[in-house]
């Protein structure tokens, strides 16, 4: 991915390679790996959508077991079912005690830990004698081929944690016209049902994929958004379609279905930095640091998935 921000930020890290910092033995490239997360991030998670569009990075983490804290309520809405005028709420007999608002509830919010859940690492080597590249450039580089094979975990976890916090599972039976129609209707029946608000997506494997793109639904008589030339599906019974590589589904699972938003992805960085290597001449690259992901229990009831047997 050579996309101009990716460049910028590589230029930005050779910049600071080559400055006052060059003279030191070790070199931190804490808050330059940050910014090449969250820029590759942004380009290369199938489910960024299912956090907001964002992974939140900080760098000069010291904490290993909390990364932030939410403020939480689990007190339900009391609507009322009407404003009370009777002569004795908030007036005469009730004045003082009583209220024409219904009673009150005192909304608290509570301090809930998010931890870490897992980690990452990397470790390389750069000699001066085998590199065959500037040693700068060589680190920056690699700097920005560690950051997509971080992203590339990401979506492995990403992939298994909505698994894990989806609140309604379906099944498909098979790939057919009609399997998948129901499978889609069910989908718009139950997040209509729990009264869900924001934009429907559903992240699906190739057979599903393809089996939407040529559904007879899926025409320009019938103004689908579908392009079936271009292979491309833009909506299907409401839901944004993206195809997903195979490999990121669990066991026996084709679909996840969420609003987009209801989650929060993180990771620290502990470190990353070059040191002189003592046992060649060169550079040692290393980095680590911890991830995690974070979902409402309330907002779980927003994620479905589909599973189909002996897939």
């Amino acid at each position: 991915m050579k996309n101009r921000e990716v460049m910028k930020l590589m230029l930005n890290l050779q910049l600071f390679a080559a400055g006052d910092n060059n003279d030191l033995p070790a070199r931190s490239y804490q808050l330059e790996f940050k910014n090449l997360l969250q820029a590759v991030f942004r380009k290369m998670s199938y489910f960024a959508d299912f956090f907001g569009g964002e992974i939140e990075a900080l760098n000069g983490v010291q904490e290993n077991e909390t990364a932030f804290y939410v403020k939480t309520s689990d007190i339900p809405v009391v609507v009322g079912t009407a404003y009370d005028k009777s002569d004795t709420k908030a007036f005469g007999t009730g004045t003082g005690n009583s209220s024409r608002f219904g009673n009150r509830t005192e909304v608290i919010y509570t301090n809930t830990p998010v931890k870490y859940s897992w980690g990452w690492v990397f470790h390389e080597g750069i000699d001066r004698h085998t590199v065959n590249n500037d040693l700068d450039a060589a680190v920056a580089d690699r700097l920005e081929l560690q950051a997509r094979a971080k992203t590339a975990r990401f979506n492995t976890q990403h992939a298994k944690f909505i698994s894990d916090s989806a609140a309604k599972t379906l099944t498909l039976q098979d790939y057919t016209a009609d399997n998948v129609l129901k499978l889609f209707d069910d989908l718009s029946a139950y997040f209509n049902n729990i009264e869900a608000v924001g934009t429907k997506v559903a992240k699906v494997n190739s057979s599903l994929y393809n089996a939407i793109v040529n559904h007879p639904l899926m025409t320009t008589s019938k103004n689908s958004a579908a392009s079936v030339a271009d292979n491309d599906v833009t909506k299907f019974k409401g839901f944004l379609i993206q195809e997903v590589p195979d490999g990121y589904f669990q066991s026996n699972e084709c679909c996840y279905a969420y609003i987009t938003g209801v989650g929060k992805a993180f990771t620290g960085i502990n470190t990353a930095r070059t040191i002189e290597s003592e046992d060649f001449d060169g550079l040692a690259l290393q980095g680590a640091g911890k991830a995690g992901e974070y979902i409402l229990p309330d907002n779980k009831k927003a994620v479905a998935k589909a599973t189909t047997p002996g897939e």
